[in-house]
Formats: C-alpha cells, sequence, structure tokens
C-alpha cells in the first residue's frame, strides 16, 4: 500500500517509526532488512509478550511504500537513559531497577523457534573481520568451553532499551534475542557500556563518570538478586568482545581486540 506518513518519531539502525492508527505506531524497516528478519522479529516479540514481561504488543507485517514495516502498541515514555541524563541523582535506583528487570527476563523459559546464544557468537566471531586470526582461533576455543543455557536472553540490553512510561517499564529492541547463558548476556551489557567509555563514545567526563558508577552498581544489583556467576560472567567478557567485532563500529575496534587479548590471556 501507498501511504502519506509524515516525518518519523523515532529512528533506529534497521527502521523508522511512524505514527499509525490510534495507539499504534509503525515500524517501517530499510530495504536492506530482508523479509526474514522482520518475521524473527516479529515472532520475538509475540513469545516476549506470551512470557508476561513487560514489553509493547506486537501484531502484523504490512507493505507500506515498498517496504516491509511491523504494528506494535504505541508507548508513550522516555528511555532511562534520556532520563539519567536529566535526572543524574537517580542513577542507583535507575541501576536497581535494570537489573531487576534482567533478572526477571532471565528466569523466562519460552518456547519459540529463536536462535541459540552459542550459535550466534560463532558465527558473529568469525564474521569479525577486525578480529586477528589467532585470537578468532583462542576466543572459538573459549566459547566452546563455556556452558549452556536456555533462558531468554535480550542481547542488547542497556538504558536505551527501557522505556520508562506512565504504566511502567517496557523493554524494547528484541532483534538480538536468543536462547542461552544469562551470564553471557549480561557480559554483553558490560561490553556495551564499557566500551562506549573506553572508545569516547560518551564525550562529556561526568558523563563518563556516571556510567561507570551505573554500570557497577547494576551489576552488583544483578548478583544480589541472582547469587553465584561472577567468575564464569567474567570469562564471558572476551568471547562477547570478539562477537562485538562482526558489529563494525570502527571506534571500538582497538579496544573491543584489547578486551579479548588480555582476558583470553590471563
Amino acid at each position: 500500500m501507498n501511504e502519506k506518513l509524515g516525518q518519523p518519531i523515532a529512528y533506529g539502525r534497521t527502521a523508522e517509526i511512524y505514527a499509525w492508527d490510534e495507539g499504534q505506531v509503525l515500524k517501517l524497516f530499510y530495504d536492506w532488512l530482508g523479509l526474514e528478519a522482520i518475521q524473527y522479529e516479529q515472532r520475538i516479540a509475540q513469545a516476549v509478550e506470551a512470557s508476561g514481561l513487560p514489553v509493547p504488543a506486537v501484531g502484523d507485517i504490512i507493505g507500506v511504500n515498498e517496504r516491509n514495516g511491523l504494528i506494535y502498541q504505541r508507548v508513550t515514555g522516555v528511555s532511562m537513559l534520556a532520563m539519567m541524563e536529566r535526572r543524574p541523582w537517580r542513577i542507583f535506583g535507575y541501576a536497581r531497577r535494570m537489573a531487576e528487570l534482567h533478572v526477571a527476563m532471565h528466569e523466562c523459559r519460552v518456547e519459540v523457534d529463536i536462535p541459540n546464544q552459542r550459535q550466534r557468537l560463532s558465527y558473529k566471531i568469525n564474521q569479525a573481520a577486525a578480529l586477528p586470526a589467532d585470537l578468532r582461533s583462542k576466543v572459538l576455543v573459549a566459547l566452546e568451553r563455556m556452558p549452556d543455557g536456555n533462558r531468554l536472553c535480550h542481547g542488547d540490553f542497556h538504558p536505551d532499551n527501557i522505556l520508562l512510561t506512565e504504566q511502567g517499564e517496557m523493554i524494547i529492541d528484541w532483534m538480538d534475542a536468543s536462547l542461552g547463558n544469562p551470564l553471557a548476556d549480561l557480559a554483553r551489557t558490560t561490553i556495551i557500556s564499557r566500551g562506549a567509555v573506553a572508545a569516547g563514545q560518551i564525550p562529556k567526563r561526568w558523563q563518563r563518570m556516571a556510567v561507570r558508577l551505573f554500570h557497577d552498581r547494576y551489576i552488583r544489583h544483578y548478583f544480589a538478586l541472582r547469587p553465584g556467576g561472577e567468575a564464569e560472567y567474567g570469562r564471558w567478557l572476551p568471547v562477547v568482545a570478539a562477537a562485538r567485532l562482526s558489529e563494525g563500529i570502527p571506534e571500538l575496534e582497538r579496544w573491543l581486540v584489547a578486551q579479548s587479548y588480555a582476558s583470553i590471556s590471563a
């Protein structure tokens, strides 16, 4: 169908978000993203919604202006990251709440055909062009030694993917979800956070300090709620860092390689 959509209300890496019918938004994907990936996102969203986690309801896939789109419940809110910037004195409270949401997620077992976490990590490590060949081999051996899991893992869990609404928090952007080991998912959040600080993605010194404090409190609260596994979490960090190299973020590459080398060699 052809529609006059007006201006997007938000932009993402894979799609633009438009107002749609009452109470709905249209996530209109860029034409380079295949239909299979969009169908995968829909299956994930349906399964997560059925689990009882706080996520926007998902609807149909439709064609609009020669692109594929996915209908979602419209959620009015502000990201946790934006609220931290507005109210930095509340970062510890936000950190605890993010840990609580992550633990609740990791208690979930869902019945849905979604990728295995280990397979996703292996694929990404093999696709990471910036990963030196000798390090790739060591990381893949390390991955094989890590324990499996069968819990729901987000794959990109950070404060910008948590919306604060009048109805409570909503967790968004499930494109990288998998079934696997929660500690690998926790390590992914750490690599995102520490990398943003180390690579200069956060420009101001006070903001970098706030991110460090936030992350430290989040990790401590996570392990207070879900005790054990700190050493295993540490062993996941170089594996997840190597996998992130597949995402082609130039300013992160040197830091990610260094994290893998230092941790694998330790």
